[in-house]
C-alpha cells in the first residue's frame, strides 16, 4: 500500500506518524519531517524556552510510539518510510542544544547535516537498536539516538570552536 492523503486523514494515528502530511514527500520523506521539527521548535521554545520544549518532546515521542504502532501496523511496514514522527521529536530535541545567538542558522544547518547523517547511516549504537527494537518504541528509539548522537557531535564541535579569549 502506498500513503496517500486519503490514508493521512483515515486515522489521526497516521497523520500524526506521518508528520501532519510530510511524510507523503515522493522523495527524502525523513528529511521533510526533519525540517517541520525547526518551525515547531521555534514556535514552542518562543512560547515558554526550554521548560515547554523538553515537554514537547517528551509529549511527541509517546504520541510518536502510539501513532507509528498503529500506522505501522495498517501499513504492514513497522517502520515505513513515510512515518516520520520519529525525525520531528528527535530533530526538537536536537534544536534545544544548538547555541543561540550571532551563528545561530550556521549551527543549525550543522546539526540538521549530522543528524541526517547519523540517521540514514545508523552507527552503533542506532543500527544495533533499529534491527533489535521494534514496535512504535523501536521507530521512535533509533532517532532518539541520533538526537543524542547529534547533541554530542554539536557540544564537542562547539567546545572546539569557542575562541576562549572573547
Amino acid at each position: 500500500m502506498k500513503p496517500d492523503r486519503k490514508f493521512l486523514l483515515s486515522h489521526p494515528a497516521h497523520f500524526v506518524a506521518f508528520g501532519f502530511g510530510a511524510g507523503l514527500a515522493p522523495k527524502a520523506p525523513g528529511t521533510f519531517g526533519t525540517l517541520l521539527a525547526l518551525p515547531i521548535y521555534l514556535a514552542f521554545h518562543a512560547l515558554g524556552g526550554v521548560y515547554v520544549v523538553t515537554v514537547l518532546v517528551v509529549v511527541l515521542f509517546g504520541l510518536g510510539v502510539w501513532a507509528s504502532a498503529k500506522a505501522g501496523k495498517s501499513l504492514g511496514v513497522a517502520d515505513h518510510g513515510g512515518i516520520v514522527i520519529d525525525e520531528i521529536a528527535a530533530f526538537v530535541l536536537v534544536m534545544a542544544f544548538v547555541p543561540s545567538g550571532a551563528h545561530f542558522w550556521l549551527w543549525t544547518l550543522v546539526a540538521f547535516a549530522a543528524f541526517r547523517v547519523f540517521d540514514i547511516v545508523k552507527p552503533w549504537p542506532i543500527g544495533v537498536a533499529d534491527r533489535k527494537i521494534k514496535g512504535g518504541f523501536g521507530v521512535m528509539f533509533d532517532d532518539l539516538l541520533a538526537a543524542l548522537l547529534t547533541i554530542v557531535f554539536i557540544l564537542t564541535l562547539r567546545a572546539l570552536t569557542i575562541n576562549p579569549a572573547t
